[in-house]
């Protein structure tokens, strides 16, 4: 009934004001740069392209906004694969969303955040200490887009944000899966970059963090039959990820070059599992990791996980440059098997009062009744060269010479060292309710695996 008698207004509105303001939000994705399939590109040419309905609508915007009729067109939600081929006549649209004003426009921002968790809290009956302790949560999974070089503000996922608020004050309690089902979708467009040779390269090199994602110019415009038909290099890849939310702005080098980055560590989570959908096709393989990973995180047995990793995934791995491994490598092969938001934050590099922790799984506030273990994991990696073996040496050696090799022993010390500091700072950042176990990996070239508790 409100939505009759709001159209039954509306031809006073215009003769009121003289002109209208048309609003396009969610233009219907296309499939073709997804599915590849004839059918899904024939159909997404007929409505775009010659005299289809969309050219067609776009024809009477245009020609309406020259005589008064349309005083605004304002087109969100739309991606600019489709905006290149939907607007290719409408040539007097001006692109907004790189101004720096226009930042938070599609986002929340902190304080906006935390005005709405203060009233859940009250309404709720929870104490002060909950609203923090929900921010830091909504901050480490939500937070992080930046949409022009020109601001240093970070904004909130709006979608995530408002699920996990809906289901905060319903319950009183956080949702136990972070990660809406509407972002299922993301998933698809990771799953189109992946099969690209360079998206595949990019997908690893972003989640392992080596070096930072760069480019100098985001790609504008881009039409359906680049997506099918052009070379995909970086920049391509890049700007595909950047505009579909998979990675953000995040900041600026000396050398005037974008840095691309992921946001939180809900995306984190898409690039982890895509990498290990892509090595891990099977599902006995995938049901093998997760039992592995489970006897880690129920019971401190990180035996399981580094024979898996050793015998199996290692060998997909190893399809890459191996010229390039190193122990961000193999920490990145055990983020993917391990990467678990309904019980953990997980970090890699995790911050810990100056200091920097490989891999740090730390139970969420919400778990700490169920007995999971908070898990802390510093890798090292010993070369082939320096450990003075060759591949096929190396397989054959058992794991007591693999233990006493000099280079190994001294990688495990430093590792040793370092898991003592990074307790301390756990320890005294979280108090007693940590359940920690600590473990030092060693990597000795791409195939083998030295490893040690270390509580």
């Amino acid at each position: 009934a409100q939505v009759s008698s709001d159209h039954e207004r509306y031809p006073a509105d215009v003769k009121c004001l003289g002109f209208l303001y048309l609003y396009v939000g969610r233009y219907p994705r296309n499939n073709a740069s997804r599915n590849n399939r004839p059918a899904e590109e024939s159909r997404y040419q007929a409505i775009l392209s010659g005299e289809g309905c969309m050219k067609a609508l776009f024809k009477n915007v245009k020609a309406n906004a020259c005589t008064r009729g349309i005083g605004r067109v304002f087109i969100t939600g739309v991606s600019p694969v489709v905006m290149s081929d939907l607007t290719s006549g409408y040539n007097v649209a001006e692109d907004i969303y790189l101004l720096p004003q226009f930042n938070a426009l599609c986002g929340f921002r902190e304080d906006e955040i935390a005005v709405m968790i203060t009233e859940i809290a009250r309404e709720c009956g929870l104490p002060s200490s909950k609203v923090e302790e929900a921010m830091e949560i909504m901050r480490t999974f939500y937070n992080g887009y930046r949409f022009s070089r020109r601001t240093e503000e970070l904004v909130y996922n709006p979608t995530l944000a408002l699920y996990f608020l809906k289901a905060f004050q319903r319950d009183c309690r956080y949702p136990e899966e972070i990660l809406d089902s509407n972002l299922a979708m993301d998933r698809g467009k990771m799953h189109y970059i992946a099969r690209l040779p360079e998206g595949r390269r990019l997908i690893f090199g972003t989640l392992e963090e080596a070096e930072p994602v760069t480019i100098f110019k985001l790609a504008e415009r881009f039409g359906v039959e680049d997506m099918l038909h052009a070379p995909k290099d970086t920049d391509f890849v890049a700007s595909f990820l950047y505009y579909f939310g998979i990675l953000t702005q995040g900041g600026v080098t000396p050398f005037g070059e974008m840095i691309l980055t992921i946001p939180n560590l809900v995306i984190r989570k898409l690039y982890a599992e895509s990498i290990k959908e892509m090595l891990l096709p099977e599902g006995e393989e995938k049901s093998i990791a997760d039992q592995a990973a489970k006897a880690l995180y129920k019971y401190g047995d990180i035996k399981p996980l580094c024979d898996f990793i050793e015998q199996k995934y290692f060998k997909v791995f190893s399809n890459r440059d191996y010229a390039s491994v190193n122990e961000l490598t193999v920490k990145t092969a055990f983020l993917t098997l391990l990467f678990n938001d309904t019980l953990y934050i997980m970090e890699s590099e995790a911050e810990i009062e100056r200091g920097y922790t490989d891999l740090s799984m730390i139970v969420r506030p919400d778990m700490r009744q169920y007995r999971v273990l908070d898990i802390l994991i510093e890798f090292k990696f010993v070369s082939l060269r320096e450990a003075g073996l060759e591949g096929k040496a190396l397989e054959q050696m058992d794991d007591a010479a693999l233990r006493v090799l000099p280079a190994v022993q001294a990688k495990q010390q430093e590792a040793e060292a370092g898991l003592a500091r990074y307790r301390e700072k756990l320890k005294h950042k979280f108090g007693d309710v940590l359940r920690l176990e600590s473990f030092s990996v060693v990597a000795v070239g791409f195939e083998r695996l030295v490893f040690s508790s270390s509580n």
